[in-house]
């Protein structure tokens, strides 16, 4: 599974952080940092993207407990965020093709 996630574009040690929630369930941020061996800096930094990218989830208590969204929905988020990148590069692509092809006879030019 991390292979899978660092492929879809998550560090290394978010994929880490990810599946040891998704495997022991919800965790206090001390705790993950003691079982992982991670500077708290690090964990938080990591919890912060995790949590930017709709991941990971926390509570409002203080401290907070983190738990991570099922596999499926990060595979469907990433999916999504694909399909919307694959949308927007299809819809510039005569745009793109016409600014390359000005490139290529200007250089040809030159």
């Amino acid at each position: 599974m991390l292979k899978t996630l660092v492929s879809l574009g998550i560090s290394q040690m978010d994929a880490e952080i990810y599946v040891f929630l998704s495997t022991q369930g919800p965790h206090k941020g001390r705790s993950i940092a003691d079982a992982l061996r991670l500077y708290k800096q690090q964990l938080y930094r990591s919890l912060n993207r995790l949590q930017t990218k709709g991941i990971v989830n926390s509570t409002d208590e203080h401290p907070a407990v983190f738990s991570s969204i099922s596999f499926e929905k990060v595979l469907d988020l990433f999916f999504e965020v694909k399909k919307e990148q694959a949308d927007v590069l299809q819809e510039s692509r005569e745009e793109l093709v016409s600014r390359w092809q000005s490139i290529i006879k200007r250089d040809n030019n030159c």
